[in-house]
């Protein structure tokens, strides 16, 4: 299957999952996250701020954010810009796709980020990822190689396989509501 079927596939069971049982599943998925050692020793963690079709992530960052230093993603063009979660106050709507983005000082020192926590709209049983398709975060995810990436989602999201290219960039773990996939 190519990419673009297997995310319309995957788009039409998002929308097709009521929202209590989302939620439920996001909570689970979470949970496994902050079980694993390298989440627990991250001091500087890029996570993101969901949108409605993602595992949720908002009572997460709200949670985490005090404890330690929590970035989030802000759109700008075709890359990502990263700024600290500070509460709830510094968050304003992004100006290309509506989502909540941080204000403040963009913080640079990618190499001090432990760990990242990444969308994705498949995984596979490698760790590989595939996102929306503009590459927004294979493009920031290549800069930061010192970090763990973990990547979330339901279930039906964790395939046997998913198509993969040479820019896609692969994650330490994926974690389910019912599983956590280690790379090999």
């Amino acid at each position: 299957m190519d990419k673009q079927q297997l995310r319309k596939e995957i788009r039409a069971e998002k929308r097709a999952m009521p929202p209590a049982k989302k939620e439920l599943q996001s909570q689970q998925v979470m949970a496994r996250v902050e079980q694993l050692p390298a989440f627990n020793s991250a001091s500087v963690v890029l996570l993101y701020w969901s949108m409605d079709d993602e595992v949720a992530t908002h009572s997460f960052v709200d949670r985490w954010y005090r404890s330690k230093t929590l970035l989030l993603p802000c759109v700008d063009g075709d890359l990502l810009r990263l700024r600290q979660y500070t509460g709830a106050t510094c968050m304003q709507a992004g100006p290309q796709f509506g989502i909540g983005e941080p204000t403040g000082k963009e913080y640079t020192e990618l190499q001090r980020i432990d760990l990242i926590v990444v969308p994705g709209v498949a995984f596979d049983r490698e760790c590989n990822r595939m996102g929306r398709g503009r590459g927004f975060y294979d493009r920031l995810l290549s800069t930061t190689e010192r970090a763990i990436k973990i990547g979330v989602g339901f279930d039906f999201q964790l395939l046997d396989t998913i198509p993969t290219e040479a820019h896609d960039i692969r994650m330490n773990f994926v974690v389910t509501p019912r599983e956590i996939i280690s790379r090999k």
